[in-house]
């Protein structure tokens, strides 16, 4: 049987700790335990990844009602509802079960246990937590990310035929576009329509990784692996499951980390840092990037063999600009959704605010439209938003100002991909070379789409 879950057992009785030490470990993934109680809510700020507590009832020499396990349960579910606990005691007590299963406990063991029947009543209150957890995950996400607005422009609509023929399959998607056009949003209704739909969605914005802890972001580490490593850890790999895993900003991971991922894509396993052991792993990869990969690939900071692996599909999000009157019913789901937020009711556009958003080229597409109306709600005084509610660059500033700034940024920008190319993609050592930070380094690859 695989090992599952990570667990805590809290019980005073040193001899029943050991042997359950001795016990468990080849059946979780990971063993903690703790003499008192009291230590419970440490251990949980402590360990988030936990799944199941195994609880005793009593910790105080005669006393034996079990007032202090259902004390304890209450305290663990108010801070971590959805984790399961199963209460041990020495007493059995039909009543208290049934009152301690009432109260949240998912089962009751009672001592002396048979080993057997102990692991599978703590393997499947893990399991319970995990389905738990995964239910709520798939609302929240449901929450933040609800049914994308297609529009009625024809690239929107062509980019809706190609989804609904690649969402049901296990093909790999490469989702490319300019900054705020969606592309996390994109990825998460292909997730929505795909077979792995009950399962997660993972994303992971490889630009906001340090290098240094990619491969334990990803592949995840065991306990002492590295200084900060100071308990295991699943990658996002692992905790994708068998479900989506979405690498945002793919054009941003370092030349000398792409082999890594490549290799993990092609052998369809993993290896924890620490560890000599392959997992394997079964998720749908879709990716996304603003960046020109196939330049990229051609100056040689982007590697051919990761290219073709990921981009089996690849899908392109229009800017706002080129979706016509798509952008009026984008500005009234963003009215209504601000409206309703900040308590304004009835709210309108003036004519007049209508014909100023069509005068901005929105560069920031639909997050800077986002923006853009949840001000104007927060600041109109009125019934309707008028154009002097929209706090918007004119179009004409705009232009003048990169007009002026052309040449510099011709300069920036080559220095910037040189750089980047002599140090084979290497943020850190590019960001040092050009005396800036990486944050900066960031932003500026950002801007000039390299």
């Amino acid at each position: 049987m695989p090992k599952l879950g990570n667990l805590l057992i809290v019980d005073d009785n040193k001899a029943i700790r050991t042997t359950l030490e001795l016990l468990l470990p080849a059946h979780f993934e990971r063993v903690l335990s703790v003499a008192t109680p009291n230590r419970i809510p440490e251990m949980l700020r402590n360990n988030p990844d936990l799944d199941v507590i195994l609880l005793d009832m009593n910790f105080h020499a005669g006393i034996n009602t079990g007032n202090e396990g259902l004390y304890w349960l209450h305290e663990i579910k108010k801070l971590r509802p959805h984790l399961s606990v199963v209460l041990f005691t020495a007493y059995a007590d039909i009543e208290l079960a049934v009152v301690a299963i009432k109260e949240g406990a998912t089962d009751f063991i009672e001592k002396p246990w048979n080993n057997e029947k102990l692991v599978i009543t703590l393997q499947n209150a893990a399991k319970l937590t995990r389905n738990n957890q995964k239910i709520e995950n798939l609302k929240e996400l449901k929450q933040k990310y609800p049914a994308m607005f297609w529009g009625e422009s024809d690239p929107m609509l062509q980019l809706k035929r190609m989804v609904e023929k690649a969402a049901p399959t296990d093909a790999n998607i490469l989702i490319v576009g300019e900054n705020g056009t969606g592309k996390e949003m994109l990825a998460h209704e292909i997730h929505k329509y795909s077979a792995r739909k009950e399962e997660l969605l993972v994303a992971v914005d490889i630009g906001s990784v340090a290098e240094t802890l990619f491969e334990s972001e990803l592949f995840g580490h065991t306990k002492g692996a590295f200084t900060d490593a100071k308990t295991e850890r699943a990658g996002k790999f692992e905790i994708a499951g068998n479900g989506t895993l979405f690498l945002d900003e793919i054009g941003n991971l370092p030349l000398h980390l792409q082999p890594k991922l490549l290799a993990a894509l092609q052998s369809r396993k993993i290896v924890r840092i620490g560890e000599n052991i392959p997992r394997d792993i079964n998720i749908r990869l879709i990716t996304a990037t603003n960046r020109d990969l196939e330049k990229m690939v051609e100056t040689g900071i982007f590697r051919e063999d990761l290219f073709y692996r990921i981009n089996t599909i690849v899908l392109n999000l229009p800017p706002l600009r080129e979706r016509g009157e798509d952008l009026t019913a984008l500005a009234e789901i963003f009215l209504e959704k601000y409206a309703k937020k900040y308590e304004k009711k009835s709210l309108s556009f003036t004519t007049q605010a209508i014909k100023k958003l069509y005068t901005h080229s929105w560069p920031g597409n639909i997050r800077e439209l986002q923006h853009t109306i949840e001000k104007a709600v927060i600041m109109c005084d009125s019934a309707h938003i008028t154009s002097d509610d929209l706090l918007i660059t004119k179009i004409g500033t705009a232009k003048s100002t990169a007009t002026k700034s052309a040449t510099l940024e011709e300069m920036e920008y080559e220095l910037v991909r040189k750089t980047l190319i002599a140090q084979e993609g290497n943020m850190s050592e590019t960001a040092e070379k050009l005396g800036i930070t990486r944050q900066t380094l960031y932003n500026k690859l950002k801007k000039y789409n390299l």
